[in-house]
């Protein structure tokens, strides 16, 4: 959403985000660090992501943990998530990322602490067979970090992917994603816009990533001389089975995104409740949606992922099943997508 009024304060915002570089020297972890990250505040789609370039590492046999600031949580310091927590105690998203990625994932202010702790907490194994050094488990909490190396022949065998760290200064990274939309090229500079950051930022990245139909975009990112690699990726929304009216609701950024996805899965949405972002239910909402669903004659709520983990157990005081409309990320070339980091890393 453009706000017209707040236009006169865009360049005192564009000066305080430039003097944020200035003096700043990253610190540098043991492991190589990707950034996933995108130039609007919110909205991009970066959980999903971070959560399919996880599987995909995996997959390739990389051991993986993230690193996130852990937004809205009750405390700064790091700790690693645990999947079966709260999202006052780790950030609904990390939490959402540590349970359906299922990889280690830690949350600090400082991002450097939250690294140096998930290397300490992780062991060195070497094989005996041709694969050479392998990373396989998980230290109880305060033993000695082992020095080894994050490479093995040319090849990463353990890295940090770091959530939303484009705007990050603190902590050092090896590669740059950031992912990009028309709406976030043609959007303005906070506080006037959702853009965080001027274009030219987009020269500190190493990967572009756009979704799959938005062509626009890519040819804009062009016609500016850009020549990063560009993935490109699906959004897949995940429709709960349902039969019957549904009351949805949401406290993301974008929220018409999910009614329209919920819509042409061909879910009958009979009511619609938009929160603000990472909102906190509070009982004055929970009896908003509970007597929704019963005027509207709803048969259950349905709501996203990051929504439902931050309702937690409170769900149950609805009255109705809670489902949840999950979104997935899938790359066009999954196969170019890891060879083309695992190169980078290596190399």
């Amino acid at each position: 959403m453009k706000r017209l009024w707040a236009l006169p304060l865009v360049p005192l915002y564009a000066a305080g985000s430039w003097l944020r570089w200035v003096g700043v020297r990253p610190k540098r972890l043991a492991w190589p660090v990707v950034s996933v990250g995108s130039l609007s505040a919110g909205g991009a789609g970066k959980t999903p992501f971070v959560i399919a370039l996880a599987g995909l590492l995996k997959e390739w046999g990389v051991a993986v943990d993230v690193l996130s600031r852990g937004y809205g949580r009750s405390d700064s310091g790091a700790a690693r998530v645990d999947p079966i927590g709260t999202a006052d105690a780790f950030g609904d998203e990390p939490l959402l990322i540590a349970r359906e990625a299922q990889v280690p994932a830690f949350v600090g202010s400082r991002r450097f602490e939250a690294g140096l702790m998930a290397e300490a907490g992780l062991r060195q194994e070497h094989s005996s067979g041709p694969e050479g050094p392998r990373i396989s488990g998980l230290l109880d909490a305060g033993a000695e970090a082992p020095a080894y190396p994050a490479l093995h022949a040319g090849q990463p065998i353990a890295m940090h992917l770091l959530d939303d760290g484009f705007q990050h200064r603190q902590l050092a990274r090896d590669v740059d994603v950031v992912l990009l939309s028309s709406e976030d090229l043609e959007d303005w500079l906070l506080p006037a816009g959702n853009r965080r950051e001027m274009l030219g930022a987009l020269r500190r990245a190493n990967v572009l990533a756009v979704a799959v139909g938005d062509d626009a975009a890519v040819t804009r990112l062009r016609g500016t001389g850009l020549k990063q690699p560009v993935w490109r990726f699906r959004r897949e929304m995940v429709a709960p089975a349902v039969h019957g009216p549904v009351v949805a609701f949401c406290g993301i950024a974008r929220p018409g995104q999910f009614f329209t996805g919920l819509e042409r899965a061909g879910v009958s949405v009979v009511g619609r409740r938009v929160f603000g972002d990472h909102h906190r239910f509070s009982d004055e909402d929970l009896t908003g949606l509970r007597e929704l669903a019963a005027r509207m004659g709803a048969v259950a709520l349905v709501t996203t992922a990051k929504d439902r983990v931050r309702l937690g157990s409170r769900a149950e005081e609805l009255g109705v099943p809670v489902l949840v409309a999950g979104l997935r990320v899938v790359f066009e070339d999954e196969a170019g997508v890891a060879a083309g980091l695992l190169e980078r890393l290596g190399g």
